[in-house]
C-alpha cells in the first residue's frame, strides 16, 4: 500500500498545481475531480485562443490604417518654396517641393546655365524634395551681375520644367 501512495503522490501534486492555474473560482471550495480540471484547462485554452484571435484582428486593422495613412501622405501636395539669400560667397539657396524624378538634375542644370558653382549642398528626398546649397560665381569679374530675384526665377523655372 505504501508504494501505491508514493506513485500517486507526484500525480496529485501536478493536478493540484494545474487546478490552481485553471480552476474556476466557484469550484475552489468544492471537491474537485480530475475531469473538472481537464475541462477547466480546455476552457482556459479556448479563452486564450479567442484573445489571440482578437489581438491578431486588431493588428491587421492597425496595419490597414497604417497603409491608408501612408497613401494619404504620398498624395499630399507640397507647395513649391524657393528662398535665395545673398551671402559673401555667392548665394544660399533653399528649395522644397514635391518629390519627382529629375528635380535635382534640373536645378543643377539651372545653376550651370547661370554660371554658378555649388560649394556646399544638402539634399533630402524622403517624402518631399528639399535642398539647401551655397552657390558661387564661376568667375569673379562677370559681364553681368546675378541678383536674388534672377536666381529665384531660374530655379522656379527649372522646377516647373521638370513637371
Amino acid at each position: 500500500m505504501g508504494s501505491w501512495v508514493r506513485k500517486r503522490l507526484p500525480l496529485r501534486r501536478k493536478l493540484q498545481t494545474q487546478r490552481s492555474f485553471t480552476r474556476r473560482k466557484s469550484l475552489r471550495t468544492a471537491k474537485v475531480r480530475k475531469s473538472s480540471t481537464v475541462i477547466d484547462a480546455m476552457l482556459h485554452i479556448y479563452r486564450l485562443k479567442r484573445k489571440l484571435e482578437a489581438l491578431h484582428k486588431e493588428c491587421l486593422d492597425l496595419m490597414a490604417i497604417k497603409t491608408k495613412y501612408l497613401d494619404l501622405i504620398k498624395h499630399i501636395h507640397m507647395p513649391k518654396e524657393v528662398k535665395v539669400e545673398k551671402i559673401e560667397e555667392g548665394f544660399r539657396v533653399r528649395v522644397t517641393c514635391e518629390k519627382a524624378e529629375d528635380t535635382l538634375v534640373s536645378i543643377l542644370e539651372a545653376f550651370d546655365e547661370m554660371g554658378l558653382n555649388i560649394l556646399q549642398a544638402k539634399v533630402s528626398c524622403n517624402s518631399y524634395f528639399a535642398m539647401e546649397a551655397i552657390a558661387a560665381h564661376e568667375a569673379q569679374n562677370q559681364e553681368y551681375k546675378l541678383d536674388v530675384t534672377g536666381v529665384t526665377q531660374a530655379i522656379i523655372k527649372a522646377i516647373k520644367k521638370r513637371d
